[in-house]
């Protein structure tokens, strides 16, 4: 059964990612590039990044991603699957310092594709995200996701009321593939019956002297 969508949380998403460019601007970065896993019909485009003329946007949808083409005539635009595109290293000609994750459903293998990708990165980006796998796992169902297998092993199937330990700790070994640590961590249950998890992460690598 396909999961209801919930578009009751978009002002959290906004507020959150606000929270993220203004802690990127507190660092200099006052023009990010941005990467949307999932651009939808642009709507936090509109609300956050439509005075930024340099970013990747993915969209599997073709009304959608012509949408997207039109409304971010300097962005580059992919229709297609954002992981296996991702992991194959499109949207790479682009040092990203926000990755936007917001899919219906989980956002693991999306990060992961990301930062196992061998792409150029910068030393310090923020990954900002809405997650909807807390409402599987509150099912008991950890134990059959994929991703959730390590988690599993180390804190038990339950994971639902520790889920913000969870991606934390996800987050710290995903990343860690690209030589990032983990220097920040915020984040909150909402939606209808507290499915959608949000998170931020900001994330910091050493610098490599010439």
């Amino acid at each position: 059964m396909k999961r209801q969508q919930d578009n009751s949380t978009f002002q959290h998403k906004v507020e959150l990612r606000r929270e993220a460019l203004a802690i990127l601007a507190d660092k200099g970065i006052e023009r990010p590039i941005i990467m949307e896993t999932h651009g939808g019909t642009g709507k936090l485009f509109d609300a956050l990044y439509a005075h930024l003329d340099r970013g990747v946007v993915f969209e599997k949808d073709e009304a959608k991603s012509a949408i997207l083409g039109k409304q971010r005539p300097t962005w580059a635009v992919y229709e297609c699957d954002c992981v296996v595109a991702i992991k194959g290293g499109v949207g790479g000609h682009l040092p990203i310092d926000l990755l936007d994750v917001d899919p219906w459903g989980s956002v693991w293998e999306i990060i992961e594709a990301f930062f196992t990708s061998g792409r150029q990165f910068e030393d310090t980006m923020i990954v900002v995200v809405n997650d909807g796998l807390r409402q599987c796992l509150s099912l008991g169902k950890a134990w059959d996701v994929k991703m959730m297998k390590p988690m599993v092993r180390k804190y038990g199937n339950d994971l639902h009321p520790i889920y913000l330990d969870v991606c934390r700790d996800m987050m710290s070994g995903i990343v860690a593939h690209a030589q990032y640590t983990l220097s920040h961590f915020a984040g909150f249950y909402c939606g209808k019956n507290q499915a959608n998890t949000h998170f931020l992460a900001v994330l910091d690598r050493p610098s490599v002297d010439v």
